[in-house]
């Protein structure tokens, strides 16, 4: 039975949404964080969890960075008068430093700017994790899957010798 007092946590996890297929089709050099330019209700759908970052990618325009492909479904019980577009571009926020650096490294070398994950940042900002890498080719893919599971059986066989 649980007590009465008990303090339940009011916060949400700090994970809003995680793109799996990153680290399996690309190789990431250097991570980024990310703020995200977002309207009211995009908010409130981002606190219910209705993000999706598996089709997303970013992209450089005019000097400034967005988000393309993420789609933040809108609640019911969103706003009516207010249109709501769950596709549409979104800035991030970076500094011209930062800026600069991914515009060099995309236009010379080939790189590629991608969502990693989606999160709280001390439970009042959302934040984006982006990462510049290069994808994989499809033996690397291959190669990581065997080292993976290399881990997964060397760790079974060290657990049963250890009995």
């Amino acid at each position: 039975m649980a007590k009465k007092n008990a303090k339940k946590s009011k916060n949400p996890p700090a994970t809003i949404a995680r793109n799996k297929r990153a680290n399996f089709d690309y190789k990431f050099e250097e991570k980024f964080e990310a703020g995200l330019s977002l309207m009211g209700w995009e908010v409130k759908s981002i606190r219910v969890g209705k993000v999706n970052l598996s089709e997303s990618y970013v992209f450089l325009r005019d000097g400034e960075a967005y988000l393309f492909g993420c789609t933040i479904t809108p609640l019911n019980t969103a706003s009516t008068h207010v249109v709501c577009d769950p596709m549409r571009d979104r800035k991030l926020l970076l500094n011209r430093r930062e800026l600069d650096k991914l515009q060099g490294l995309v236009e010379r070398q080939g790189y590629s700017i991608v969502p990693i994950s989606m999160y709280w940042r001390k439970n009042a900002w959302v934040k984006l994790e982006i990462g510049l890498g290069k994808g994989k080719k499809e033996h690397d893919k291959r190669d990581d899957t065997k080292e993976r599971e290399w881990k997964i059986e060397k760790s079974r066989t060290m657990k049963h010798a250890a009995r």
